[in-house]
């Protein structure tokens, strides 16, 4: 078994970011920003509906904006009129999301990206009793209160999972989706009445180490405005990697407003 560095699971990340982008991985580490044309590619996270209308994508240095031909002159005056940071955030973002009306887009998706901290990621331990659940076992488990440890909608991607059981009632779950190749995302749930013990991090942590013990990298999302997912990935030993903001019809939007 090959131990990534950070250096390596940071590297690894850019690839599929650039495979998901359109562009080349060296792109994000440039100091200025780059526009590219998205595409479809079969290669991409296995959830994300490419090609892209417009999607900015920060590992911190610049933007690499993956938008359609009819809006990449608008998103590169955008991108390249404020600070990175200030194109992920209002009030800036309303001047974008202004030049979208006309094509019945806005932002959608805002989420920043965690990646396992090498340095600090460890098993840790849980008051209550643990077992791994390979594809396969969990089927049981495809209700409400796992929406974020288990996707119905893709359960074929669902491929490992630890739960907490008190008594062998499951109280906690977390699962990883195989949403591409060399990177499996991490959801966790944990029943109300049993929050606030340790039982996120310890199944976040447990199953992160699964995976990385499968030479795949695990990463972690959340909505910048989650704190305590936030807390979370930072507890279960993980750290910030990149943001990103994605604009969709507004017919898609009302959709999942509904």
């Amino acid at each position: 078994m090959k131990i990534l560095t950070n250096q390596e699971i940071r590297n690894i990340a850019m690839q599929q970011s650039a495979i998901d982008s359109n562009c080349s991985r060296e792109d994000f580490i440039r100091n200025e920003n780059k526009i590219v044309i998205s595409e479809k590619n079969p290669n991409a996270r296995r959830y994300l509906d490419l090609p892209f209308s417009c999607d900015l994508t920060s590992y911190g240095n610049n933007i690499v904006a993956s938008v359609s031909e009819e809006l990449s002159e608008i998103v590169s005056a955008y991108i390249n009129k404020y600070p990175v940071e200030h194109c992920f955030e209002t009030p800036n973002l309303h001047i974008l999301m202004e030049s979208l009306k006309e094509f019945q887009l806005n932002i959608c998706f805002m989420a920043e990206y965690f990646l396992p901290d090498m340095n600090s990621i460890k098993p840790l331990s849980c008051n209550y009793e643990t077992k791994l659940l390979e594809q396969g076992m969990f089927l049981e488990y495809y209700l409400p209160e796992w929406s974020n440890a288990l996707c119905e909608k893709r359960k074929e991607l669902d491929i490992l999972a630890v739960g907490a059981f008190d008594q062998g009632k499951l109280i906690g779950l977390a699962g990883c989706s195989a949403d591409c190749d060399t990177m499996w995302q991490i959801g966790v749930d944990v029943l109300p009445e049993y929050r606030q013990r340790g039982i996120a991090s310890s199944l976040t942590s447990i199953l992160a180490k699964e995976v990385l013990d499968r030479n795949i990298v695990p990463f972690y999302c959340c909505a910048w405005s989650n704190i305590k997912s936030a807390r979370n990935a930072f507890k279960s030993g993980f750290s910030p990697a990149w943001v990103q903001v994605t604009a969709k019809s507004n017919d898609f939007i009302a959709d999942m407003n509904k």
